[in-house]
C-alpha cells in the first residue's frame, strides 16, 4: 500500500524530506564577531587611562618623600592591597636609606625589621641578581600562613600584623639600575592577577626613573646647602652686652642671601645682612666674595658704615659690573648701646622691646651696582636694655607670598606677638617670628627664596 501524497503548497517541495529533529528556540541573539574585540579594546583603554593618571600624579611630585608616598598608594591601588612597605637603598649598600610604610605604624615597621631579610619576599627582591625573573616580575606569596617552609619569626610577625599574603616588586630600570623595592600586604590569601602585575610593573619602572631623578636632585640640593653654610659664619661671636642668634636657609637652586657678625676693635660689633642678585653656584660664589670683602672693609673702617658700603659698591662695580646686590651694615657699641647703620636697597631693621616694636627709619637708597657712585646717609639709634634688633633679607617677606606692604605688616605683627617671656632670648625671638611668618617651615622645597634672620639682643 503506497504512502499518501502530501498536498502541493506554493513554495514547498513535497519531495524534500522533513527533519524529525526540532531546533531549539532562539533565546538570545548571538554577539557580533567584533564585540569581543571591542570589549578587549575598552579594557585596554581603561587600563591605560588609569596608568596615565597615576603616572601624571607621580610626575607632579617635586620631592622624594612625596614621590615615595604616591608610589606606595598607587601600587596598592593597582594590586588591590591595603598596606605596603617601601625601601630605598644606596648603591653598593644593604642598609636602607629610606623606609616608608603604608597603613603601618612605627611599631609595625619595628616588628617587620625583626624578620631576617632573606626570609621575606622584599629581601629576596632586593638581594637577588638583577637578571633573575623574580627581580623583574616580582614575588607573589599567595598564602603565607599556609607555607610550611615559612620562617617562624616571619610567621609570628604576619600573624601579629594580620596579613596573609604579599606581593613584592623591585624598583629597578635599565637606566637607573635597582634603587630598592616595595611590598604590598593582603589581609586574606590571594595574589594580583596577570593584568595587575603587568600594570604595576610598568608603573614601577616609570617610578624608578622618576625616583632616580629626584634622588639626584636631593643630593644636589644637599651639596648646595652645604656649600652655602660653609660660606657663612660657622659660629657667632660673643661680645659683652649683646647676644646673637641667626637662622638661614638656602633655596633649592642656591642663592645669594648672607649674613655676618664679626668682633671689631674696642669691643665693638659689626652686623651685616645682604643679598646678591641671581641664584645658583655663580650667585653663591659672588656672595662669598662680597661677604669676605665686607669683613675686610669693616675691620678697617667699620665705625663708618657708609664708607664700608661705598667701598663694597666700588668693588662690585669694578669686578662684577653685571651684578647687583643689596646690603646693610650696622656698627654696634654694646656698652654705649649705640648702633650706626647704613643700607643699600635693603629692608630696614626692626626693633622689638617691652615698650616698642617698630621699624628703623633708614634712608631710601638704590642697591649696590645700580648707580655710578653709591652713597647714602647713615642712621643712628639707641636700643634700650632688653631690646632686640632684627635684621633679615627680603626672602623672608617674599616667601610669605604676600605683597610687600602686607608682608611688612605681617612681620611687624609676628614680632609684636613674641611672648614677653621669650623677648630676652634672641633665638626664641627668631624662631617665633619664623613660625608666624612661615607656618610651613623654612625647609619648604617649592620656594626658591633664601631666608636670613639675624637677631641681636642688647642686655
Amino acid at each position: 500500500m503506497s504512502a499518501p501524497h502530501l498536498p502541493k503548497v506554493a513554495g514547498i517541495d513535497p519531495e524534500v524530506p522533513v527533519s524529525t529533529q526540532t531546533a531549539a528556540p532562539l533565546r538570545e541573539i548571538p554577539a557580533a564577531p567584533g564585540a569581543f574585540i571591542q570589549d578587549r579594546l575598552a579594557g585596554w583603554v581603561s587600563d591605560l587611562t588609569t596608568l596615565h593618571e597615576l603616572t601624571e600624579r607621580l610626575a607632579s611630585t617635586a620631592t622624594l618623600d612625596a614621590a615615595l608616598n604616591e608610589l606606595l598608594h598607587a601600587g596598592a591601588a593597582l594590586v588591590g592591597a591595603r598596606r605596603g612597605l617601601l625601601v630605598l637603598e644606596r648603591a653598593g649598600t644593604t642598609t636602607p636609606s629610606t623606609t616608608l610604610g603604608l597603613g603601618l605604624g612605627p611599631a609595625d615597621l619595628g616588628h617587620l625589621e625583626t624578620v631576617e631579610r632573606s626570609a621575606t619576599a622584599l629581601g629576596r627582591v632586593l638581594d637577588g641578581p638583577p637578571e633573575a625573573a623574580d627581580a623583574r616580575d616580582g614575588i607573589a606569596t599567595p598564602d603565607l600562613l599556609g607555607d610550611q617552609d615559612l620562617d617562624p619569626c616571619h610567621r609570628e610577625v604576619a600573624t601579629r600584623l594580620g596579613y596573609a599574603a604579599s606581593y613584592a616588586l623591585p624598583l629597578a630600570s635599565e637606566a637607573a639600575g635597582r634603587l630598592g623595592g616595595a611590598v604590598w600586604f593582603y589581609d586574606e590569601p590571594g595574589e594580583p592577577s596577570e593584568k595587575q602585575r603587568h600594570l604595576v610593573g610598568l608603573y614601577a619602572r616609570y617610578a624608578t626613573e622618576h625616583l632616580a631623578r629626584l634622588t639626584e636632585l636631593e643630593r644636589a640640593r644637599a651639596d648646595i646647602a652645604t656649600v652655602a653654610e660653609e660660606l657663612l659664619p660657622s659660629r657667632l661671636p660673643r661680645i659683652p652686652g649683646v647676644r646673637l642668634a641667626a637662622r638661614h636657609r638656602t633655596g633649592p637652586q642656591g642663592g645669594g642671601d648672607w649674613y655676618d657678625a664679626l668682633p671689631l676693635p674696642d669691643h665693638a660689633l659689626g652686623l651685616a645682612v645682604g643679598s646678591v642678585g641671581g641664584s645658583g653656584p655663580s650667585a653663591m660664589a659672588a656672595m662669598g666674595r662680597l661677604r669676605a670683602s665686607l669683613r675686610a672693609y669693616a675691620v678697617m673702617e667699620g665705625e663708618d658704615p657708609v664708607a664700608v658700603l661705598s667701598d663694597l659698591e666700588l668693588l662690585l662695580r669694578l669686578t662684577e659690573p653685571a651684578r647687583t646686590a643689596t646690603a646693610l651694615f650696622a656698627y654696634c657699641e654694646p656698652a654705649a648701646r649705640k648702633v650706626v647703620l647704613a643700607g643699600a636697597g635693603h629692608t630696614p631693621p626692626l626693633v622689638l622691646g617691652d615698650r616698642r616694636c617698630e621699624y628703623v627709619e633708614t634712608t631710601l637708597s638704590a642697591p649696590l651696582g645700580m648707580l655710578a657712585c653709591w652713597e647714602a646717609p647713615s642712621v643712628e639709634f639707641s636700643p634700650a636694655p632688653g631690646e632686640t634688633v632684627l635684621l633679615y633679607t627680603d626672602g623672608l617677606l617674599r616667601r610669605t607670598g604676600d605683597a610687600m606692604d602686607r608682608a611688612f605688616a605681617r612681620l611687624h605683627s609676628a614680632a609684636a606677638s613674641v611672648p614677653k617671656a621669650d623677648r630676652h632670648d634672641p633665638a626664641a625671638v627668631t624662631d617665633h617670628v619664623l613660625r608666624a611668618m612661615l607656618p610651613d617651615g623654612l625647609d619648604r622645597s617649592d620656594s626658591t627664596e633664601d631666608v636670613v634672620v639675624l637677631a641681636a639682643h642688647f642686655d
